[in-house]
């Protein structure tokens, strides 16, 4: 298992992930349109500084996406995604890829706290993140559409000191 930062040569993978609605919805994003749509996306956000994109491999298997998102320097933050293969699922690739990303985000980028939104019905999620250190700061009530529904969303986030903690 390891992560790597996303290539072009990747973006038929990503495509493949955001184009299944199943998948977006925990995201609470509409799946891209297209792949012409979604490598104008890489090539206009390649050199942006407030993300970070890697691919989960094992092997030869591509297995999913981890994002750090809305990186700001500035009070030292961001925002977690993850996806992973539905067909990898349960074969601890979303603990070791949210574990190795977030590690990334204190020790590399300096960020003072990770944060991210779940679907409160989303429990296995949920169960990986607090196991990960992740506290709710609060639910969000009927915050994103998705699956034909207004859904709850919580917030949950991790602290640096928090992490030092736990490691």
């Amino acid at each position: 298992m390891k992560l790597r930062p996303l290539e072009e040569t990747d973006l038929e993978f990503i495509h493949g992930l955001a184009n299944d609605y199943s998948i977006m919805s925990y995201w609470f994003e509409e799946p891209y349109n297209s792949l012409a749509k979604l490598k104008e996306a890489y090539q206009n956000n390649n050199s942006n500084e407030s993300a970070r994109r890697f691919i989960i491999e094992n092997e030869s298997d591509l297995v999913g996406i981890v994002d750090l998102d809305f990186i700001d320097f500035k009070h030292r933050n961001c925002e977690i995604m993850i996806i992973i293969k539905p067909e990898f699922s349960g074969n601890g690739f979303a603990k070791f890829a949210f574990k190795e990303a977030t590690k990334y985000a204190f020790e590399v980028l300096n960020m003072h706290k990770v944060y991210l939104y779940v679907d409160t019905e989303n429990e296995k999620a949920v169960k990986i993140y607090e196991k990960q250190g992740f506290k709710t700061e609060g639910v969000l009530r009927e915050h994103f559409y998705a699956k034909g529904k207004y859904r709850d969303a919580a917030f949950m986030s991790i602290l640096k000191s928090e992490w030092i903690e736990k490691e």
